[in-house]
């Protein structure tokens, strides 16, 4: 297998996970009888009282593998749009982390005190930073850099509002799982988006060079 056909899996990997997670927990929702979304966190659909922890925990897996894939996908991907490789490094690290804490989360299900070890998850936060370095004065690359500033904007904000930095009565025990799922959306999906964007300019770099 070619370095560029693999580039191409790995980042198409990425981009598909979030979806694949997505409907394992769809699923796993519609298995737990009574689950509320608005007060109990996801963490809850593969916690010990969950009918199917199994239909959970492969979400975590699909994000786990599909970050992980991402991750390297995106470390091969910025030095051939000319990028840094070491800011592509930095992003691959925090996607490699980022599979670590959810594995953990797999590993030591709710409510056990090292299933907050899935929290590892959160510096995912930093890749889109990193590769915001990284691509900053990459050609053809201006609505994945405008798309990336926008990710990082809106994850500032969620953060600030979910730890009650500022009107710490917006986020309350009676809507806090709205708020961890859009977080949640927003921490895996920015990913699959970046890796689809990156992968169409490979593409047109490939089909302009014959």
């Amino acid at each position: 297998m070619t370095p560029e056909r693999l580039r191409s899996l790995l980042l198409r990997a990425g981009a598909s996970s979030p979806l694949i997670a997505i409907g394992c927990i769809l699923l796993a929702w519609a298995a737990y009888p009574g689950f509320n979304n608005a007060t109990q966190y996801l963490s809850e659909l593969g916690g010990a009282r969950a009918p199917h922890p199994i239909l959970f925990n492969l979400s975590l897996l699909a994000v786990a593998v599909g970050g992980a894939a991402a991750g390297a996908g995106f470390t091969m991907a910025v030095p051939a749009l000319g990028g840094g490789r070491i800011a592509g490094g930095v992003v691959g690290a925090c996607f490699l982390a980022a599979a670590v804490g959810l594995t953990c989360g797999i590993v030591f299900v709710y409510p056990n005190p090292w299933h907050n070890l899935i929290q590892l998850g959160l510096g995912i936060q930093i890749a889109p930073v990193a590769l915001l370095w990284a691509l900053w004065r990459a050609e053809g690359m201006a609505l994945l850099r405008r798309f990336l500033i926008a990710a990082v904007v809106v994850m500032l904000i969620l953060t600030v509002l979910t730890k009650h930095l500022v009107w710490p009565a917006l986020v309350n025990s009676d809507n806090v799982g709205w708020w961890e799922r859009g977080y949640a959306i927003v921490l895996v999906g920015w990913g699959g988006v970046a890796a689809v964007l990156i992968e169409r300019r490979l593409l047109a770099l490939a089909e302009a060079t014959g």
